[in-house]
């Protein structure tokens, strides 16, 4: 006889993730192996201190005793030859939340910072219940519609509209939720195929020179692991979170692939190994480390103003952040004749329409076109 149990594990963060233990084992569909186990993605607090806490916890139990019934129901149907006819009702902003959370566990302080606020304009739009089956297509109309007016509630004190590319990054999290949802059959019908997204708007992107680059190598600052760090990412295109957590023990070297990283990125999950340059490696060796992370750790809320003051200081007129000194590697690649397959591998992007961004901040063709046409004018040089 076919069972479901639910069962608790304590993660390394000291919150318990919440999993379903079949007996006998299940095939995973993904992968087509057999296993025992499948990871909810909710999260209890193993000693909740807040009334909020105290409601999450609950909210998360519940939801994940729902699961649970219904994939019993749904193993013995198929024992006994039933036709699958189990529909759950559940809060939609419970799973939501959920994956905040996780992004809490997992992800950087930025993401789970963009994808709270991003939860806090649900609640705001929904009141903070949204049942799973009043969820259709003309909800989610609606509620793109809202975000496209909405009010930012990250700073309490500036009240300005989101911008629509801030609006487009909380609907694509909406929409991420939503295919979760469908995936562990909490909706019946996949919602997500026909959301239309908000199309981002076209900004531009800062980066900087080599003589900049050099500039700012001579320039003091008030951290220097701060400068270390930003001059990598130029040198090697990593962003903040993977440079952060960076070991020397996933740093290696031989004689076909000279220096180079295997990285595990942490906003793709994917692995690969990275080159870097020998400078990118001098750089490294400059930390006063030899195993373990190689910066040490530090949080991203720290370098925010002592590179802004470096920046200053250098008298760069331009508004960079850490990110751009990423953008910086990609657009100065291109501007060295690497072509945009390969940059957008190095830059671990899924796709190269992500990657042909950069193109248009560096496009050689309309550069040399530009000086094609070239007249000498008396009394200019």
């Amino acid at each position: 006889m076919s069972n479901v149990n639910l069962r608790k594990k304590v993660l390394s963060t000291g919150k318990i993730s919440l999993y379903l233990d079949f007996y006998p084992p299940i095939i995973n569909p993904k992968t087509g192996k057999a296993t025992r186990r499948e990871f909810l993605k909710l999260y209890l607090f193993s000693n909740p201190k807040t009334i909020e806490e105290k409601k999450q916890n609950t909210e998360n139990f519940d939801l994940a005793e729902i699961i649970r019934s219904k994939r019993n129901v749904q193993l013995k149907n198929k024992e006994f030859g039933f036709k699958d006819n189990v529909v759950l009702n559940v809060n939609f902003i419970t799973l939501y939340k959920s994956v905040v959370d996780d992004y809490f566990n997992t992800g950087s302080k930025s993401n789970h910072n963009s994808w709270k606020a991003s939860l806090n304009h649900l609640e705001n739009f929904s009141g903070g219940v949204i049942l799973s089956n009043n969820l259709t297509l003309d909800y989610i109309k609606k509620y793109r519609a809202y975000l496209l007016n909405a009010k930012s509630t990250r700073n309490s004190k500036v009240d300005k509209n989101l911008t629509k590319n801030t609006a487009s990054s909380y609907f694509k999290n909406f929409i991420s939720v939503l295919k979760i949802a469908y995936k562990q059959n909490l909706i019946e019908k996949n919602l997500a195929e026909d959301a239309e997204y908000i199309k981002e708007e076209e900004t531009h992107r800062e980066y900087l020179t080599e003589e900049e680059i050099s500039l700012l190598w001579k320039t003091e600052i008030k951290i220097e692991k701060v400068k270390y760090m930003a001059i990598f990412s130029a040198l090697s295109g990593l962003r903040f979170v993977d440079i952060n957590n960076l070991y020397w023990e996933n740093i290696f070297h031989d004689k076909h692939q000279c220096y180079y990283i295997s990285l595990r990125e942490e906003k793709t999950k994917s692995i690969k190994n990275h080159p870097i340059s020998d400078t990118a490696y001098n750089i490294l060796k400059t930390q006063k480390t030899n195993t373990g992370l190689i910066f040490g750790g530090i949080q991203y809320s720290q370098i925010t103003r002592p590179l802004k003051e470096w920046i200053t200081k250098s008298g760069i007129k331009k508004k960079i952040s850490f990110h751009n000194f990423r953008h910086s590697y990609a657009t100065l690649q291109l501007a060295n004749g690497t072509d945009i397959y390969t940059v957008s591998k190095l830059l671990g992007h899924k796709n190269v329409s992500t990657t042909q961004i950069y193109t248009k901040v560096m496009d050689k063709n309309k550069i040399e076109a530009a000086n094609r046409i070239n007249i000498e004018l008396d009394g200019l040089s």
